[in-house]
């Protein structure tokens, strides 16, 4: 059985599987809290390497007994780590304390503080940046609002995806905030619950709600189960701020205990979304809330989805009491996250932009901002299949729809494709196809080299690339640029 001992006493903590988002910035939460810890993967890739590697914290490559020599006195096993892994083999074997990453968190750092949880099929990251950015200009004038906080993606404003402050030792009625980004993937291969249902929010944000992670939830109705379950576990003095537009957010508050303030473009929403305009990479817009004027809103990110991301987060911080002076402040000098409609390049007037795609909305979303960020600019979408949703076939048409925002599309072969069912699997060659007869040039090629062989002879000044994938995808955000720069 899991072992529930926390790292309150200084341990040496080994991580399994430490190069994902969340499981190296609780590294380096641990590390911060002064324990000892190493972790082990197959391969690391930016930025979390580039994190741990700035954190001094060892990382062992690939998975191997030895890694476990002499035995930590605890082992964190991430929720990709499955059965037959050599290192968890030999922590069942010889009984080495483990644990999943949620529950240490919950248990070593949520305890005694707030927490505030961000979740959502879409846009949780993001989002999770701005209420931290938001905390963290409040706390320059209230420093009772000096947040910590752990993000899925690491946020320019602070240059890391964590921060942990001490628990004030002097008495107070309020607890200090912990801002965390509630996902819904599942915990551990011993639980297969949603990591959010370790986190117990006081108050919450939820974004939307649609099938996605189609490897654990058999259905939609499977996904909006375990968002109701979220739901429930606020209590009736939280507050839960929630998207108007989505008939199945609606479905999963409409039993919520506490109250319930919905945000978007409805006229009747507690928070309401007016006068939305686009100005470049600048989005502005005013907010009313309960019917009267809140603020007026600028937000140095193009796409109205970011617009609604920021107002979730103003909404939340507002009704914690962050004043709306404070709010549009902190919007006004926000910075973004990294893999979030970053640009990596521009070499010769093509811009390269990296973004986290893993689902067809997102996709739809980000070329949708692009647009708007650079109108009459000619837009490539060139993405890698790799999430465990795009990898297989049941959004084909929605990615068809979506990838036809691009004026070209190029697509490469599905990661791991051996891995997925072939009656589930994409198939890239039919989404080119389904383009095609769109009007949309499209290829697909078998990977990242290819691609941007093919890539380079074609690109002109004046062109977007945007990089869609959720992970290292070949290493072409830097084989692009770097082939670029030698065709010039």
């Amino acid at each position: 059985m899991p072992n529930s001992a926390t790292a309150k006493s200084s341990k040496h903590i080994h991580l399994i599987g430490i190069c994902g988002t969340a499981m190296a910035s609780l590294a380096g939460m641990l590390a911060q809290q002064g324990h000892r810890v190493t972790g082990s993967d197959a391969a690391a890739y930016p930025p979390m390497s580039d994190l741990l590697a700035s954190l001094n914290i060892p990382v062992f490559e690939p998975y191997g007994t030895a890694n476990l020599d002499p035995a930590p006195d605890l082992v964190v096993v991430g929720n990709a780590i499955s059965r037959g892994n050599v290192e968890l083999e030999h922590v069942l074997d010889t009984r080495i304390p483990f644990c999943s990453m949620a529950a240490l968190l919950h248990d070593e750092f949520l305890t005694g503080r707030e927490s505030l949880v961000v979740a959502g099929t879409h846009g949780k990251t993001t989002t999770t940046s701005m209420l931290a950015w938001i905390y963290e200009v409040a706390s320059r004038t209230m420093p009772e609002f000096a947040p910590s906080f752990l993000i899925g993606g690491v946020a320019e404003n602070f240059g890391t995806s964590f921060m942990v402050r001490a628990i004030p030792e002097t008495h107070s009625a309020k607890r200090p905030p912990f801002l965390i980004e509630g996902d819904e993937y599942d915990t551990a291969f011993f639980d297969k619950g949603p990591k959010f249902l370790h986190y117990f929010p006081d108050a919450a944000i939820l974004t939307h709600v649609e099938f996605d992670h189609a490897d654990i939830y058999a259905d939609l109705d499977a996904v909006k189960t375990a968002f109701k379950r979220l739901v429930n576990l606020i209590p009736r003095r939280g507050r839960l701020v929630a998207y108007d537009r989505s008939a199945n957010v609606t479905e999963c508050v409409a039993r919520a205990f506490c109250t319930v303030e919905r945000y978007g473009l409805e006229r009747d929403s507690h928070w309401h979304v007016r006068d939305m305009r686009h100005e470049g990479a600048m989005t502005h817009w005013t907010v009313d809330r309960a019917g009267e004027f809140f603020a007026d809103l600028n937000l140095p990110m193009a796409g109205e989805h970011n617009a609604m991301n920021a107002t979730a987060a103003a909404a939340l911080a507002a009704g914690q009491g962050i004043p709306a002076a404070v709010i549009a402040e902190a919007l006004l000098t926000f910075r973004s996250v990294k893999r979030r409609l970053e640009v990596r390049a521009e070499i010769d007037g093509i811009t390269i932009i990296d973004d986290f795609a893993h689902h067809p909305t997102a996709i739809r979303e980000t070329l949708r901002a692009l647009r708007a960020a650079y109108g009459g600019r000619r837009l490539w979408a060139v993405l890698e299949p790799r999430s465990n949703t795009l990898r297989r076939n049941i959004f084909s048409e929605a990615l068809v729809e979506s990838l036809a925002l691009a004026d070209r599309t190029v697509l490469a072969a599905v990661f791991q494709s051996e891995n997925i069912p072939a009656n589930e699997r994409l198939h890239p060659d039919e989404i080119v196809s389904g383009l095609t007869r769109l009007g949309v040039p499209a290829a697909v090629y078998a990977d990242a080299d290819a691609i941007v062989a093919a890539l380079v002879p074609e690109l002109k000044p004046g062109d977007v690339v945007a990089i869609l994938s959720n992970g290292g995808f070949g290493g072409i955000y830097e084989k692009l640029p770097t082939a670029l720069r030698k065709s010039r």
